[in-house]
């Protein structure tokens, strides 16, 4: 006994200290959780509330982007993600499945809905030790129509998560400005919507709303605690942006692009649509574009050609060479200089007019801005306005900086102002580099009587959820660079461009019933190596017009870089194929009347249809008209102009008779409408080249008209024709000595117009 008990001793001893230690370690435990709060780096009164308490997060949606007629653009949709459980453990009853059971099977149905191979669903829905699995992209943004098709089906272990997803229900309709949204996981592992491009981008912080929360408390098995209360945190929905575009306005400017496009085929086409009394932008585009839902074609081009690319502007900046000229008293129209090269210095290269140099003589300057001359507004600049007082113009017409409107990544182009060569060339679109929504800008000065507007895309923003207008944008003046008077005579001045058809270089912008002003623009393109490219294709062609011209409601710019266009067919030809449709009915649908002009008529054109050929030819000749009869019929068929249209003594109508064939007339010094008058008739394409009367045709007089073919007439003026025989009894004037470089770009500019 006396050995045993030194040993019990011990042991109480070591039973005493281990549990003495135990103890320490439970209160230090005790007192750590009591002082921070938080066990193994978590925090106990969150883990706490987190177990008893059920939390449901209400979701925001996201703003809706509207027109200025309240249209919907794009706004949030009900969606549904495709979710597979794989678990066989959520079955409890093997007559009610739970979870999948024959993959084979629910993969070929489910192929049948979803963008994925049956192979790959079947290979998502045989992996093992996952409980669920997706379907990538395939499986997200399922419509309502198509969960209801699959849950018809009746597949066991397929149920759908909700959620939402953005929707445009224009499609393709100004994709880059409106831009598009895509879903993000953030740090804290939840998944962000983020506007990418346009109003998404630019607006995000704006249309993305605020999450909020339904709070439930319960107990340790889950059911509610007596006299618990919900705790609701709403929702906070994005605000809704209204925009200035027109929902109409754009879809004109949308269709008349996508013929332009499939005909031409271009490298890119820009175009805007604006109003000059507001500055708001009434509809923009370009091509390459994109579609927001599937981003088919965002591949081509992310950037927004109108904000984000510079571009020199060509001929199109003599509208503000013009207007400088004017608001400065030294632009007189009557007073004439010598056409054809001028050098700005003794040692500068000769700046050409863009017909090989030669120029059309003596001519008023008038004539001169008609003709799109580049010598007229170098000739203005260097030696009547001054290029220091000039580039002053320049800063008050706002090339300088950009315009502020509200759209990402916009940028500004580059004023090459430092040799006097590039003072000069600037002056008729050279060098320089502008946007297209600079010069829009620009060109409200001279359509809103001087006061330059910001342009402005923002008509207002709206809290959703009470209605209340957040923000309204008015009307911004942010120059004015000229005075009413002379805005008024440089739009007088610009549509004689378009209206002379002796000299002016814009004829193909005529819209019937409107007065048009406006100027055409041929930039050329730098190529990799810094010089311009040649090819009749390679330029950037544009126009800047509006209309009316006394008191014009809508300006358009239109640019088509490098078109697919043959020998035939003018640069100008597919940008008045989106300008002429878009303008008219746009004034058309803004209910502007139509200009009202008084005819000198003689008489009306009586009605020859149904005729005999010979009779209906001593009818017209009474009347003091001249008959063209096409075609060998014994009755005439059609008739232009039609019965009852006023007419001039003298004016050829043309006659299609009862026969098949035409046999095409000598059109020596016919005018152009007369022309054009017979190949509508006869089915055939025009293009034309110069101005003034027919000199020379493609179809030979005499010979049969097959319907569908060109028809292309060279243009004279009397002037020309006589200056033109002169010359071929002369020796050459020495035009071989200019550069083959000069000679190439400027036989490309006088082919195609400007």
């Amino acid at each position: 006994m006396s050995k045993k008990q030194p040993n019990m001793n011990v042991g109480a001893a070591g039973l005493f200290f281990l549990f003495s230690l135990l103890f320490f370690i439970l209160i230090y435990r005790f007192l750590s959780i009591q002082i921070t709060g938080e066990a193994h780096g978590q925090a106990l009164a969150a883990k706490a509330q987190q177990k008893y308490s059920n939390e449901t997060v209400i979701e925001a949606v996201r703003g809706t982007i509207y027109d200025r007629n309240e249209e919907v653009i794009a706004e949030d949709a009900s969606a549904y993600t495709l979710v597979a459980i794989l678990d066989e453990e959520m079955t409890s009853n093997p007559k009610e499945p739970k979870h999948v059971v024959d993959p084979a099977k629910t993969a070929s149905i489910l192929a049948n809905y979803i963008d994925m191979e049956e192979s790959e669903i079947y290979e998502r829905l045989t992996r093992e030790g996952l409980f669920q699995v997706e379907f990538g992209q395939a499986g997200r943004d399922i419509s309502h129509q198509i969960k209801s098709e699959i849950e018809k089906k009746d597949l066991p272990g397929i149920i759908f998560t909700k959620s939402s997803k953005r929707f445009y229900p224009n499609g393709v309709f100004s994709s880059h400005l409106i831009g598009f949204v895509e879903k993000k996981e953030n740090e804290d592992g939840k998944t962000e919507t983020i506007g990418q491009l346009g109003i998404e981008q630019s607006m995000n912080d704006l249309l993305t709303g605020k999450n909020g929360s339904l709070n439930i408390k319960s107990d340790l098995w889950g059911f509610l605690l007596p006299n618990s209360e919900k705790q609701v945190t709403p929702a906070e929905n994005g605000k809704n942006v209204y925009l200035t575009i027109d929902k109409k306005i754009q879809t004109f400017l949308e269709d008349a692009m996508n013929r332009v496009e499939e005909e031409y085929e271009p490298e890119k086409i820009m175009a805007i649509v604006a109003d000059p009394k507001t500055g708001e932008i009434l509809a923009m585009g370009q091509r390459p574009t994109f579609h927001p839902q599937t981003r088919e074609g965002i591949d081509k081009t992310w950037h927004n050609e109108i904000i984000e690319t510079t571009i020199e502007p060509g001929s199109t900046m003599k509208i503000f060479t013009l207007a400088a000229a004017v608001e400065e008293g030294v632009f007189n129209p009557n007073e004439t200089f010598e056409s054809g090269s001028y050098r700005v210095t003794p040692k500068s290269v000769p700046i050409r007019d863009h017909n090989w140099g030669r120029g059309w003589g003596t001519i008023s300057y008038l004539e001169g801005i008609q003709r799109s001359s580049n010598v007229a507004v170098a000739k203005l600049v260097n030696e009547k306005i001054g290029t220091d007082t000039f580039r002053n113009y320049l800063t008050s017409f706002g090339f300088d900086q950009p315009t502020g409107i509200d759209l990402p990544n916009e940028v500004t182009g580059k004023v090459q102002y430092e040799w006097p060569i590039e003072k000069i060339t600037t002056s008729f679109g050279q060098g320089t580099t502008m946007t297209p929504i600079q010069l829009v800008q620009a060109a409200t000065a001279i359509a809103n009587d001087g006061k330059m507007m910001k342009p402005q895309i923002i008509d207002k923003i709206v809290d959703s959820d009470s209605g209340e207008v957040v923000k309204q944008v008015k009307p911004e003046i942010v120059g004015t660079p000229i005075s009413p008077e002379t805005a008024k005579e440089v739009r007088d001045i610009l549509e004689s461009t378009v209206t002379n058809e002796d000299h002016g270089t814009a004829t193909s912008y005529q819209i019937e019933g409107y007065d048009v002003s406006g100027k055409t623009g041929t930039a050329q393109l730098p190529g990799d190596d810094g010089k311009y490219l040649t090819g009749r294709e390679n330029f950037l062609f544009s126009f800047l017009g509006m209309a009316p011209t006394e008191d014009p409601e809508l300006i358009v710019y239109v640019a088509v870089q490098q078109p697919k266009i043959d020998e035939s067919t003018s640069g100008a030809t597919p940008v008045s194929e989106i300008f002429n449709p878009v303008m008219k009915s746009s004034l058309q649908y803004l209910n502007i009347q139509p200009t009202v002009t008084e005819k000198v008529a003689k008489g009306e054109i009586p009605d020859v249809t149904g005729t005999p050929t010979s009779k209906a030819v001593s009818m017209l000749e009474k009347e003091g008209l001249t008959p063209v009869v096409l075609g060998d019929g014994k009755e005439i068929e059609t008739q232009l102009p039609v019965a009852g249209a006023d007419t001039l003594e003298g004016e050829r109508v043309l006659l299609k008779t009862s026969g098949k064939e035409i046999i095409a007339p000598d059109m020596t010094d016919w005018s152009l409408r007369d022309a054009m008058k017979f190949a509508k008739i006869a089915e055939v394409k025009l293009n034309k080249a110069g101005s003034g009367y027919v000199s020379k045709q493609s179809i030979k007089p005499g010979t049969k008209v097959k319907k569908g073919e060109y028809l292309i007439v060279e243009l004279t003026t009397p002037l020309q024709r006589l200056e033109e025989e002169t010359k071929e009894k002369d020796s050459e004037d020495g035009s071989n000595e200019e550069s083959s470089a000069e000679e190439t770009n400027s036989e490309a500019e006088e082919v195609l117009g400007d």
